[in-house]
């Protein structure tokens, strides 16, 4: 068996139509949205990783410490023969898991970016030669079916990146996640934790003005890709608390009457001056609603693990012999 092998479910243009049906639904909308998974361009996917050492933005500290510190009773709840992770990238902190779980005989990465699958397989391989990668170039919050691997299976989705699903899509994915998994496999999710609005504020709007910049970077890549003419320097990086929702969204404030032209969409947008458009959604959860929310696709929480300051949970559940 080859060590490393990949599948592509994405068609071609798969990336390209779907930012243009989402720049025109978004910006014909009330109010204005985009979604978040266009700022990850090469320079975006860079920004964020500085963003994730800045001394505000925790999540990504956090959740690590967890990692390290959990990995071995991950491991032993789960006797994981394959890891499944979702949204893979880098795969950076998967080796946390892979030097705990000596039973694993398949990793299977799914991401959207070929380039990062095969960079990260390529730095897996020279740490774990024996282990066989079978990476998958889909989106993951549409519907597809895994490879044939050995059980269990741990299907694992970190990052606190759940937080960017509205409550619907939070469900039907979760929903999707449990048809991947047999009676007895298990899930592991990371979510940001419900703080202070000051905290939570600071992260995602930080003093050296990087997320500033990643959140702007979206309308570079509506320049470069659908030939439109905006102007980052036209729109204000905004950042504020939900505290009826619980989340954060982040926002691009018109700084002024403006038209943009998106050439690709045959498409003008009126913007007035003050006018918002939603970039993205972080919602932050309680350990009760990450439990509810699970049971009801048929998940039931096994373990809660927190960092030392409560800022970030792991959740370990197991799926159940019924599906919901």
């Amino acid at each position: 068996m080859s060590p490393f092998r990949i599948t592509r479910t994405l068609p071609e243009d798969a990336t390209g139509a779907a930012l243009r049906a989402d720049a025109l639904h978004g910006l014909t909308g009330t109010p204005k949205t985009l979604p978040p998974k266009w700022f990850y361009d090469a320079r975006g996917s860079e920004l964020f990783d500085e963003i994730t050492r800045l001394p505000e933005y925790y999540p990504t500290r956090a959740e690590r410490e967890i990692l390290i510190a959990r990995a071995r009773d991950i491991a032993a709840t789960t006797g994981a023969r394959t890891l499944v992770e979702l949204g893979s990238g880098s795969s950076d902190k998967t080796r946390h898991l892979l030097e705990e779980l000596t039973d694993l005989a398949t990793y299977v990465p799914v991401d959207v970016s070929e380039s990062a699958l095969r960079g990260a397989a390529d730095a897996l391989l020279a740490e774990h030669p024996a282990l066989d990668i079978h990476a998958m170039v889909t989106d993951f919050t549409s519907a597809f079916e895994l490879p044939e691997t050995p059980g269990p299976r741990l299907v694992a989705f970190l990052g606190g990146t759940i937080g960017n699903l509205l409550p619907d899509e939070r469900a039907a994915f979760l929903t999707a996640v449990r048809g991947l998994l047999e009676p007895g496999d298990f899930f592991l999710l990371g979510t940001d934790l419900v703080k202070d609005e000051a905290t939570l504020v600071a992260a995602y709007d930080d003093a050296a003005g990087v997320t500033a910049a990643f959140n702007k970077n979206v309308l570079a890549v509506m320049d470069r890709e659908l030939g439109a003419d905006f102007d980052p320097g036209a729109f204000e990086h905004v950042a504020l608390w939900n505290a009826d929702d619980e989340w954060i969204e982040m926002r691009l404030r018109s700084a002024r009457a403006q038209t943009v032209k998106l050439t690709a969409l045959d498409l003008e947008v009126e913007f007035a001056a003050g006018e918002e458009v939603r970039t993205e959604v972080s919602a932050k959860f309680r350990q009760e609603g990450v439990k509810a929310e699970l049971h009801e696709v048929g998940l039931e929480l096994a373990h809660w693990w927190t960092d030392s300051e409560g800022r970030f949970a792991l959740s370990l559940s197991q799926a159940s012999d019924e599906r919901r």
